[in-house]
């Protein structure tokens, strides 16, 4: 027997009124809101971090050249994943730009398709999982080995868990993590299902784009860079980053 799943809102019933689905809106829990209102899954008290799309999504933008970047890696055979901010130092918001997951694939694909993200000539610094510090299962190298060997500039990244979901809730609830609209969609499906469980455990299952996000934040902007003024005249026309 198959089966399929379909998500439908407020919009899809004819019988509710305007005044009505407003009166319902307003008696729903902030992050109850889209669950009801839009048919979009939500994790309601379990989730990690309860706060509106709405708020922290932002339409595609340009980002400066003097913007500081930096990359966040996860890696492991099932899944690699990777995401890229960049950092308005002086009003303190990062803007996470783009990022990239694909399954059981060689590190140099990987790699690969983390050089296709430089721009103006920057090779962008980078923050990885510590545990790619370990045997890899393809030559017996340590994964940040061979992605260095590719021509990656990596540090391996604190893992505190608990430290690192709280800096990344931090500037969420202060509005000083915005989420651009449309490369950031993939992103987007695993902060809808980050989640703990009923003991108050992560749950580790897609949520390897969180992990590198946690990295990135935690770790990353301390290693952020920017275009030298010499390359930042060259590109400041451009629109690099979206």
């Amino acid at each position: 027997m198959s089966k399929s799943i379909v998500m439908a809102g407020w919009d899809h019933a004819p019988h509710l009124g305007e005044d009505e689905k407003a009166e319902m809106l307003a008696a729903c829990e902030p992050h109850l809101k889209r669950a009801r209102s839009e048919g979009i899954p939500s994790l309601g008290s379990g989730a990690v971090y309860p706060i509106l799309e709405s708020d922290i999504v932002v339409e595609p933008m340009q980002i400066k050249p003097w913007h500081y970047r930096c990359y966040g890696m996860d890696v492991g055979w099932n899944y690699t994943a990777v995401v890229w901010g960049a950092w308005d130092k002086e009003a303190d918001i990062v803007y996470l730009y783009d990022c990239y997951k694909r399954e059981k694939s060689e590190p140099e694909l990987h790699a690969a398709a983390v050089k296709l993200r430089n721009v103006g000539g920057m090779e962008w610094p980078g923050v990885i999982d510590p545990a790619a510090r370990g045997r890899s299962q393809i030559d017996g190298k340590s994964l940040l080995q061979l992605y260095r060997k590719h021509g990656l500039k990596l540090r391996p990244a604190d893992n505190s868990v608990e430290s690192g979901i709280y800096t990344v809730w931090s500037r969420l609830s202060t509005g000083r993590l915005k989420i651009v609209k449309g490369p950031m969609t993939a992103w987007l499906e695993e902060y809808r299902m980050y989640r703990r469980d009923e003991k108050g455990k992560i749950v580790k299952i897609h949520d390897h784009l969180m992990d590198a996000t946690r990295y990135l934040l935690a770790t990353g902007l301390k290693h952020a860079k920017r275009m030298t003024p010499q390359r930042q005249m060259s590109v400041q026309s451009r629109n690099y980053g979206i």
